[in-house]
């Protein structure tokens, strides 16, 4: 007897229930099939997998190929900071960079200064960069447009006001070559958070904050600020006597904004911020406009529904002019201008701290637009390094120079390789 006949005069007698015994297991295994599986959360927010974070890098310089056929090398300049934040070139060519415990660093021909810059001010710092309730020490760095007359340079940061309580602040300083002098705060916030800053065509200062509520012009969270270079409020900012309105308030709606790069051709600055699960954005600053955060989004909570309900809508505020779903985490923006990469000339790079909410996944990030500043393509640059990038700048050299926020942090080259 063949071994199909027996099962089937085993299963003849009982021919129902091994019917049913089938349908049983037939869903069970799509019960089990569709299942899905139970994430942890801290905080409210996914907990994250470390499979791919914390890789070292190359010791030696490595070499990518490029989508427009500019075969690049990346050089480590310096790994030996601790979670760098951002950078600034001095007219020399030295790169000032500020470490997020609150140290303010200087790299000379190449070579790190072992010893921070003296005079810089005190600041708050806690938690590890990347997780929920990290503080920042030290944020952003600028040299005022006419730093060679003045040898001003501004500084964000955490500013501790007691035990318990701190905010964010703009610090500026009179760099005398070794050390920051004459440094005084010329702006404090009513409350802490990561910020952006960047001088405008318009010679002005602009800050972005996080926090707070984004929709309130009576607020600072959530908004761009506008400043005279000495912190006081220009009287062209656009609720200037308005009642019920912040006058520093120059655009509201924002996230968490660590992204502002002014257009070299049109002037116009542009910031990037990032969204939820989901949803990081390019916009292109109006006075007075409002972006939309929190009504609108094209994101998701992280628990997983969508931020703005079934369907984004920008109805009533600026729309982005570049959005990302899943997320990329942005961070610093830069536009090329130089000519050591001719193919990228014009292009938008933008710095990427982890995409789709997974460590190890941060790379910098280029975007092409046509004439009308509508994006064409954009392309992934460095993924194979698994590195945080935190910012990104053009330098003097025309060269590109990306910092990444880790552990061992490095300011990293980026050349020509031919």
């Amino acid at each position: 007897m063949s071994k199909k006949l027996a099962r089937f005069q085993k299963c003849a007698p009982v021919r129902f229930t091994c019917a049913s015994a089938g349908l049983l297991a037939a869903a069970i295994f799509l019960q089990t099939a569709s299942a899905q599986q139970t994430v942890p959360f801290v905080n409210g927010i996914p907990l994250a997998p470390s499979g791919l974070e914390h890789r070292a890098l190359p010791d030696k310089p490595v070499e990518f190929d490029t989508a427009e056929g500019q075969k690049i090398r990346v050089v480590v300049v310096t790994k030996a900071l601790e979670y760098p934040w951002s950078l600034a070139f001095l007219p020399d060519g030295s790169m000032l960079v500020t470490e997020r415990a609150g140290r303010l660093r200087i790299i000379r021909s190449g070579v790190l200064d072992p010893q921070s810059i003296a005079g810089a001010p005190v600041s708050y710092w806690a938690g590890e960069s990347g997780l929920p309730a990290a503080v920042h020490g030290f944020m952003d760095i600028a040299l005022h447009p006419q730093f060679a007359d003045n040898r001003y340079i501004y500084l964000t940061y955490t500013k501790p006001l007691d035990e318990k309580r701190r905010t964010v602040a703009i610090a500026r300083g009179r760099w005398d070559g070794h050390a920051l002098t004459e440094v005084r705060d010329i702006f404090v916030a009513d409350a802490a958070g990561t910020s952006r800053i960047a001088f405008g065509r318009d010679g002005k200062l602009y800050m972005t904050t996080s926090g707070g509520n984004a929709q309130d012009p009576n607020t600072q969270g959530g908004k761009v600020l506008r400043f005279n270079d000495d912190g006081s409020i220009p009287s062209d900012n656009p609720f200037v006597g308005r009642a019920g309105y912040k006058p520093e308030v120059y655009t509201l709606g924002h996230r968490t904004s660590l992204g502002l790069a002014v257009h070299p051709g049109t002037g116009a600055m542009w910031l990037n911020e990032n969204g939820p699960n989901g949803g990081d954005e390019i916009n292109i600053l109006k006075p007075g406009a409002n972006y939309g955060w929190p009504l609108v989004s094209y994101g998701r909570t992280y628990p997983g529904p969508w931020q703005s309900g079934d369907r984004p809508t920008h109805d009533g505020f600026e729309p982005p002019v570049v959005y990302w779903v899943p997320a990329i985490a942005v961070s610093g923006m830069a536009f090329y201008t130089g000519d050591r990469f001719p193919k990228w000339k014009g292009d938008v790079f933008v710095g990427s701290l982890r995409t789709g909410e997974i460590p190890g996944t941060g790379h910098l990030e280029r975007i092409l637009f046509n004439e009308k500043m509508q994006e064409l393509r954009r392309e992934a640059l460095l993924r194979e390094l698994r590195q945080r990038i935190r910012d990104v700048r053009q330098g003097p050299d025309g060269l590109l120079y990306i910092v990444t926020d880790e552990k061992e942090g490095a300011v990293l080259r980026i050349e020509p390789a031919n």
